[in-house]
């Protein structure tokens, strides 16, 4: 069995490797010559050098980030074709043109960088601005090719304001002063608030890192031991395939932040076990779909946006992370309780044991791998530097896995880690760089306070109301954009509407965070669902629609902790809306929220599978969810009504004769 998931999560088949490409543009690379494979393999390895090097001896803030952006594009356009069609024929006379442009950009910054910023003050000369455009054209292309072209078509208006935004034609409200190239190219290139940005100084300094420590727990087997342990613990279980895909879909998300990817990898041993035991091919695309995406709000690691959130907020990641932990296992929660319902209603069983791994025998073999994610946790809570926490991590994984055979890390493994964390790398880097653009003009001109005002202004003065619109706006952008890009632009422009109703600002960008994640499992484009789809062979909305039921607690939960933020973990009762440390609440009303949430979870999972113990009628579903609704308000009054109505409904399910599953 051990052998199988192994070969199902590591060769991925053409099949799968087709869902993959079709809903994952960061897939589709090209096919190289053994010269030109070369050339990519030293310079990423040089790349994720050069960034474990600034970490200990950083290079003036615009420098490393420039080199970061123009290294990236470089290695985007030695591995990603202009076009599908241009996949085989390996790298084209244009994209050596582009590797040019990336390296003047890069090149000229570093070359004249003392002259920028003490003789000419930031203020750019011709020979600035026709780099700078060039830098931008580049950023702009290297987006395009592995992102897609929806994020570009968005910067591109952002980019295309400042130059009409004083005519006549424009609204009062968006009118501004006269702006000419050099005020923009000039905020874009030579300035740490365009391409630039706090977006790509958190791609330096944090996430690049995570994302190699990642690489190097993929090359010492991490994936091949979140399945084992997941079928140990779960496999034999009421419909145990299904758990096994929330578990180990989970923790894979949350180390590498790469939804659709997880989908497709996990999925392809997964989802045919959910099949055979009995699930529906939709639903048990929805649950891998909903697993893997959930990953991202899941500590310790979190993908990449909680390192943006840090940088973005001033807030620590360790705070960010303990914020997390509750409403994350909230989601999964009530994921693995619609599971275990959906099971019992159609008496699902799980796995014979004679096919299932041993825990000990897992945990004799791999479970010392399991260490660095503990070290990494404990620095964390010591307050070591992120950077350096990752770095040590790294470390700590190489001496780790040389205690065993099976994961024993050699020099040939430690260079792909390096090359593969390089190239993990380079969607975030292009994300956040052609983010900058859209950052760079909010900065230069008054559009980030207008797009706030109007938020206000549509709200009505209602902080729900407003938290509706902020939740449609973060949704709609994450349809069409990666959740890197989603939650900084959001974060740009709506989170500041919730600080009027003295929302503080951890609790605004969680808020905006979550919606901004859980659009790639929301119809009409559910990327990550419509991979599960694809893997399991069935309807792709029926698909997406399944996942946005199966993920229902985690668009209740953001609502919940913006009323009740010690649900965060965090007091906000004394202190400032932009405060960027905050006391623990006291612990009765700690214990009071977990209780009463896990309890409107739970009722709320088995409304909407209309089973606990027995099936539901469809008057009990409602009563029921109405008393678990009642829970997610944090009042004592509500809570109190609400734990009768679900222990009232429960008892009547339990004592109630035995109704005849439903398939």
């Amino acid at each position: 069995m051990t052998d199988k998931i192994q070969t199902a999560t590591t060769n991925l088949g053409s099949r799968e490797q087709a869902i993959l490409e079709k809903y994952d543009r960061e897939s589709v690379t090209r096919q190289t010559n053994p010269l030109q494979k070369g050339l990519i393999t030293v310079i990423a390895v040089c790349y994720s050098l050069f960034h474990l090097y600034i970490t200990f001896y950083p290079l003036p803030t615009l420098l490393q980030r420039a080199i970061h952006v123009g290294v990236g594009a470089i290695l985007i356009f030695l591995i990603y074709p202009a076009t599908q069609k241009n996949r085989q024929g390996g790298v084209a006379w244009y994209d050596w043109v582009w590797i040019g442009i990336a390296s003047l950009g890069v090149g000229y910054l570093v070359h004249q960088y003392n002259d920028i910023m003490t003789i000419r003050g930031g203020i750019p000369n011709t020979v600035d601005i026709v780099v700078a455009i060039l830098t931008v054209l580049a950023v702009l292309e290297v987006t395009r090719r592995i992102t897609g072209l929806i994020l570009v078509l968005f910067a591109l208006v952002f980019l295309a304001y400042p130059f009409v935004s004083s005519m006549d034609f424009i609204p009062d409200r968006l009118l501004t002063r006269p702006y000419d190239v050099g005020d923009i190219f000039g905020q874009l290139y030579l300035k740490t608030e365009g391409l630039y940005s706090s977006a790509i100084g958190a791609s330096v300094t944090f996430i690049f890192l995570f994302i190699l420590f990642g690489a190097f727990l993929a090359k010492s087997g991490m994936g091949q031991l979140f399945n084992d342990i997941a079928l140990a613990l779960a496999g034999d279980k009421q419909g145990g395939p299904a758990k096994v895909a929330v578990i180990s879909s989970g923790f894979m998300g949350s180390i590498n932040g790469a939804a659709v990817a997880n989908v497709v990898s996990t999925g392809a041993f997964t989802i045919p076990l959910m099949k055979k035991i009995g699930y529906h091919r939709n639903f048990a695309g929805a649950v891998e779909a909903s697993a893997s995406v959930g990953g991202q709000i899941l500590p310790p690691i979190m993908g990449a946006s909680a390192f943006i959130m840090a940088e973005t907020t001033g807030v620590s990641y360790g705070t960010i992370a303990l914020a997390a932990l509750f409403p994350a296992v909230l989601y999964y929660l009530g994921v693995i309780a619609q599971v275990h319902f959906r099971a019992g209603k159609q008496n699902l069983k799980g796995l014979s044991k004679d096919q299932l791994p041993r825990f000990k025998v897992i945990m004799k073999a791999r479970g010392h791998m399991l260490l660095p994610i503990i070290a990494l946790v404990w620095f964390l809570i010591e307050s070591v530097p992120i950077g350096y926490a990752a770095v040590y991590t790294i470390g700590i994984t190489v001496l780790i896995s040389q205690l065993r055979q099976e994961t024993r890390m050699g020099l040939k493994e430690i260079i792909a880690a390096l090359e593969d964390g390089a190239k993990q790398s380079l969607s975030v880097m292009a994300a956040c760089a052609v983010v900058g653009i859209v950052i760079g003009v909010v900065n230069l001109t008054s559009f980030g306070t207008v797009i706030t005002s109007s938020i206000v202004t549509l709200g009505a003065g209602s902080l729900l109301f407003t938290l509706f619109l902020t939740m449609i706006a973060s949704m709609i952008l994450g349809m069409g954009l990666p959740s890197i890009p989603a939650y900084i632009i959001t974060a740009t422009m709506a989170a500041p509407a919730l600080a009027t109703f003295d929302v503080p600002v951890l609790v605004a960008h969680m808020f905006v965070f979550y919606f901004g994640i859980f659009a790639n499992i929301t119809p009409p484009v559910a990327l990550a669902a419509f991979a599960g789809a694809g893997i399991a062979q069935g309807d792709p909305m029926k698909t997406g629609w399944q996942s946005l039921r199966l993920a229902l607690a985690g668009f209740i939960v953001p609502f919940m902790f913006v009323y009740n933020p010690n649900m965060l973990m965090i007091d906000v009762s004394s202190v400032a809306v932009t405060a960027k440390t905050f006391p623990l609440p006291h612990v009765v009303d700690i214990i009071s929220v977990l209780v009463s949430s896990t309890i409107g979870v739970l009722g709320l999972s088995a409304a909407t599978e209309g089973y606990f113990k027995q099936v539901m009628p469809i008057w009990q579903r409602v009563i029921l969810a109405v008393g678990s609704f009642m829970l997610i308000i944090p009042e004592l009054m509500t809570d109190l009504v609400g734990i009768g109505i679900v222990a009232v409904m429960i008892g009547l399910n339990l004592r109630c004769p035995t109704l005849q599953p439903r398939k």
